[in-house]
């Protein structure tokens, strides 16, 4: 009932209200009436999801994670743009484009984020080798793991094998973005 009379306030045109979904009329707002409505909502202790838009991005980013780091080996021909417009049925331009203006950074460079990441994990538990831990997350070879490993991190994956800091440097999977 408080969304109810807040959208009514706001003069934003209810076609349906139910638990955690609203539908208005218009599938367009200002972007001033968006930002008075998400402050309105934030008061009453609700946030404002607005757009299919961002959930779109967190599915990318959802379909990235659980290949990269929930999967065995990945397969080195692995065609990510094909993989994300078949999973989402959307054009991989458009993903891509999409995913670049709201995050800041290329969805390849999310993906070698969370590679490195993943190599990260594997080179602290010490049961692969690096050709292996290669092998598994899809490089061609040794040499372009540790190059991007570097680029990434700074340090070689034996420097960061050897550096007792190496624990500190990993990141939570949910600040691996920019």
């Amino acid at each position: 009932m408080s969304v109810e009379n807040l959208l009514s306030e706001l003069n934003l045109p209810v076609q349906s209200i139910e638990l955690g979904l609203v539908r208005l009329e218009t599938d367009e707002i200002s972007e001033k009436q968006r930002l008075q409505l998400s402050g309105k909502l934030k008061e009453l202790g609700f946030e404002l999801l607005d757009s299919v838009k961002s959930r779109l991005i967190e599915k990318i980013k959802n379909i990235i994670i659980t290949k990269v780091h929930h999967s065995e080996v990945l397969d080195l021909k692995t065609n990510w743009s094909q993989t994300l417009s078949s999973e989402l049925n959307l054009d991989y331009n458009y993903l891509s484009a999409l995913f670049s203006s709201v995050e800041g950074i290329t969805i390849e460079h999310f993906i070698i984020k969370q590679k490195i990441e993943r190599a990260k994990e594997l080179l602290l538990y010490n049961e692969l080798t690096l050709s292996e831990i290669a092998f598994n997350l899809g490089y061609s070879s040794v040499q372009y793991l540790s190059t991007q490993f570097k680029q990434v991190t700074g340090q070689t994956p034996s420097q960061f094998k050897s550096s007792r800091a190496g624990n500190a440097m990993r990141n939570p999977l949910d600040f691996i973005e920019k």
